[in-house]
Parts: C-alpha cells; structure tokens; sequence
C-alpha cells in the first residue's frame, strides 16, 4: 500500500489554512462536494505541490441491500481520476432503504447507518463491495463506521466482520479509530479486541477525530477536539503495525489554524509511542523473552508480513502470519483461504451450500438482499417515518438516534439552502422538525428544501405576509428547471406562455 503520511481533510471552510499548513503530505476530500470538470483552486494547487488528494465518498451505501447505483460508481470514478488519486474510500453502512426489493417507498436517512454484522449482511456486502471494484479505476478502500444502536442477533464482532470482507474481496480497510471509541461508549465494545481480530495488513489508512459525550452517549461529531481516548487506540493500533497514512477529520466548528496544527503534532506524538511500544516488541520477540514467547513469535511474523503488504502487493488472501495471528482471536482452525473452520461447524454443515472459495452461490445472495432489504427498511422507517420500531431494537436509542437524523436533517438543509432560516427567522428550526417528523426524506437535501418550503406554504406559512411572499418566491425560483428572471417583463412573457401551452 502506498505510504501517504500525515494528512488533513480539506473542507472549503480551512483551504487557505491547508494550503499554508506545515507537514501535510495529502488531504482528503468528500466526493460528492467535488466537481470533476471544476475542481476548487485549492486543490488544484495541492495537486499541482505534489499533495496527494484522496475522495471520500459518503453516498454510495455499499451496506445496503440493493446493488450500488452505477451512476454513483461512475462519479465516484470520475473524481479519482480528476484528482488523479492512488484510491477511493466509502463506508461500510447503509444511508437508504425500501423501493421494489420491499415493495415500500423509497428512504433516505441523510446519515451513515449501522450494517447488522451477519452471514446475510456480509454477503450482501461482499457482492456490492467486488461491483464497487470492478468499476473504480484505482483501488477501493471502506471505512468502518460510528454506531449509536446496534442490530439484535449480531454473529460476529466488528474486528471478525471486517476482517471476513477484506479476506473474500481483497478491499483495504480505512479505520477510523474515533469510531472505534463511539462504539466503545455506546455499544459496550473493546477497542483493543477489535484491533486484535482486524487484518492489519489491509489497512490503507487510519482517520482521526474528535466528538463528545452527553448523557452517557458519546457522539461523532468531527467539530471537537480529538480526545484522550482516541489518541490512546491510536497509539495501541500503531503498536501493531505502522499504518500507511493517518488523517485528522474537521467537518464544522473550524478552530484556529494554529489549533488544527497542535491537534495534528499530537496525532504524530501518538504514533511515535506506538511506534516504539511495536518496536520493544518485536526486539523482545527476536530475543525469545517477554510473555508469551509464542505470541510473540507469531506478532513478530506478522510484523514482517504487514511491512510486506504494506510495501506493495495489493490483491488476494491476506497473507500467512496474518492469518497465523488470528486464529487465536476468530476461534478459527487453519486460515483464510485454506479451507478454514470456524469453531462450532467443524462438520461443514454451515458451509456446506457455500460455493467455491466459501463465497455463496447467487440465489443465496439474492435471497439475503431481499432479508436484508426488509430489515433495514422497517429500521430505517422506524427512524425516520415513526413506524413501530421492529423487534429487539433498544427503543430508547432508536429515539435518540431518531432525534439526531432529524436535527442533522435541519442543519444540512441549512447549508444547502442558506435562505430559509434567514427566511424563517428564529422559527426555522422548529418549523423543520415538525415537518421532518412526517415527511421522511425520499431524495436528497436539496429537493427536501423544496418539499418543505411547499409544505409551509400548502399550509398558509409562515404567518407574516412578507416572509410567506418572500419564501413563495425562493420556491419559484428553485422549483423550475431554470431560474426565473429577475425582470418583471421576462417574468410575465414566461408566465403567458405557459398559459399558452396549456390551451
């Protein structure tokens, strides 16, 4: 894998700061926020400095039970090849639900959902992670994601489920540590495990970010510093193996440039004590001392497999120690690849209508998207339309998280359409959430602008004359395939022929 260093992601909002900043061997950008033929000035001077630029992508929902669209797969690709990008990233959730695979409406949560980590979820996702492959340019890398509730009858730990997909398909792994730590707080799970079951060969690179707590909650929100307990599963990853690259994530509440910079010095102090914890280690390892004198062993050969892979060599079964090293902790006898059985089905009857290589003949997957498909659409509009919430789900969570998309919803359709709470005034807020709680979002952010300012005005709001004049022409003006004139003359001559043509 190639080394990338330290980096930093761009956001419109800190580009001159990025630009300027010491020590930034490359960025990352939000795919659908670039526009291939019209890249924004800033990048293009990274690019033009030799910085690499990596597109993140946040729309494709490789979780979900429907096969990835291909007109996203196409932009997808056209970005990486605009930035010229050694990879592409995506995550491994699902952001979409219902239509012909349930025989329901159409669902958008505007948010990275949980994927459940199941036999069905996995194959499902393996199948959609070789399409996203097969179409990208450059290699695919996916992330694992923050999760505020978890899915009832999991079958694998987070460390096994990730570790199982980049066996069967050969994609990097993109770890967010800060994730890591969400799931600690909210789902109970332990960092240290998860790194102990991952396939730390595959990681491509790592992201960092900072988030808070309230009410026992901890949440993901890229606009706080990084804490202690990130940096410390930072370090514990990095005395595993020496990541490739590591990314420091801002999306909003932008500190000074200064403060960005002491974050990222402290991101590097992070590593270097994980470095020297794997490099005591691997010494104590080749002397034959320590404890364990066999685990060491085996981290010592999975040291040099890792700094093998990471040096090149992209595709295929991850490779001998690395397997050697997870027996231990996926209760499994021989490896991946080699016929491997996981403990409790050494009679094959798990596997037995499994095809070659343990991947699931087609009617299998097509049979576990449509199960998939109608669990995560009965989820998704339990969170989104108030649909009873479906059997074995934490109720209290599924409203907190309820509320969350809600208040995300608000806030983005904020930053798309910048008017409306100038609008509205101090009663945006309310106005939107009301009408969230029963107008789920069926596309994206920007037709939900425009679905709202109809509801307010199909229902004779806002009550001050000039506001409801003044949305009344912002929606006009958005609502048509091109934007009205502002001359009043040209305003009535397209106005004549429209009463025209109807005749």
């Amino acid at each position: 894998m190639e080394r990338l260093g330290t980096g930093i992601g761009w956001r419109p909002e800190i580009a001159d700061a990025v630009e300027r900043m010491p020590g930034i061997d490359w960025v990352e950008a939000v795919a659908e926020n670039v526009c291939p033929g019209h890249l924004p000035d800033s990048l293009r001077r990274l690019r033009e400095r030799g910085v690499t630029v990596v597109p993140h992508g946040v729309s494709l929902g490789l979780g979900g039970a429907d096969r990835p669209d291909a007109g996203r797969l196409t932009a997808l690709a056209e970005r990486a090849e605009a930035l010229g990008s050694p990879l592409v990233t995506e995550h491994i959730a699902f952001v979409r639900a219902g239509g012909p695979l349930t025989a329901s409406p159409h669902l958008e949560a505007g948010h990275l959902l949980p994927v459940p980590r199941t036999r069905d979820a996995l194959d499902v996702l393996c199948e959609n992670v070789r399409i996203a492959q097969d179409a990208l340019p450059v290699p695919l890398a996916v992330e694992n994601i923050a999760a505020l509730i978890g899915w009832p009858g999991e079958e694998m730990t987070e460390g096994q489920f990730l570790y199982e997909l980049a066996d069967r398909t050969g994609v990097r792994l993109l770890i967010d540590v800060a994730n890591l730590h969400t799931n600690h707080v909210n789902r109970g799970e332990d960092p240290s495990k998860a790194l102990a079951e991952l396939p730390l060969e595959a990681i491509a690179y790592v992201h960092v970010a900072g988030g808070f707590e309230r009410d026992g909650v901890w949440h993901d929100s890229h606009a706080h510093p990084v804490p202690r307990p990130v940096l410390d599963i930072l370090t514990d990853l990095a005395s595993r193996v020496s990541p490739p690259g590591v990314l420091l994530e801002r999306d909003e509440n932008f500190p000074a440039p200064a403060e960005l910079e002491h974050e990222l010095s402290t991101i590097r102090r992070a590593l270097e004590a994980g470095a020297v914890e794997r490099v005591k280690a691997e010494l104590r390892a080749a002397a034959g001392t320590g404890p364990g004198c066999r685990g060491d062993e085996l981290f010592a050969a999975g040291g040099a497999g890792r700094r093998e892979a990471a040096g090149g060599g992209g595709g295929g079964l991850l490779v001998e120690a690395a397997a050697a090293r997870q027996e231990g902790a996926r209760g499994v006898t021989g490896g991946p690849g080699t016929g491997a059985v996981r403990r409790g089905d050494e009679t094959g009857a798990a596997e037995a209508t499994r095809g070659v290589f343990g991947r699931p003949h087609q009617e299998e997957v097509d049979g576990a998207r449509q199960r998939l498909a109608l669990a995560q659409a009965a989820l998704l509009s339990a969170l989104v339309a108030g649909t009873p919430v479906p059997e074995g789900f934490d109720r209290v969570r599924i409203g907190v998280q309820a509320r969350a998309l809600a208040a995300k919803r608000a806030d983005v359709v904020a930053k798309v359409a910048p008017e409306l709470p100038v609008i509205l005034g101090d009663g945006y807020r309310t106005a939107f959430l009301g009408y969230a709680q029963t107008h789920p979002m069926t596309s994206g952010y920007r037709r939900d602008a425009l679905t709202f300012a109809e509801h307010l005005l199909s229902t004779g709001r806002p009550g001050d004359t000039g506001a409801r004049r003044e949305l009344r022409e912002w929606w006009l003006d958005r609502s048509g395939p091109a934007p009205r004139s502002r001359r009043p003359a040209h305003r009535l001559a397209r106005a004549t022929r429209r009463v025209l043509s109807r005749r």
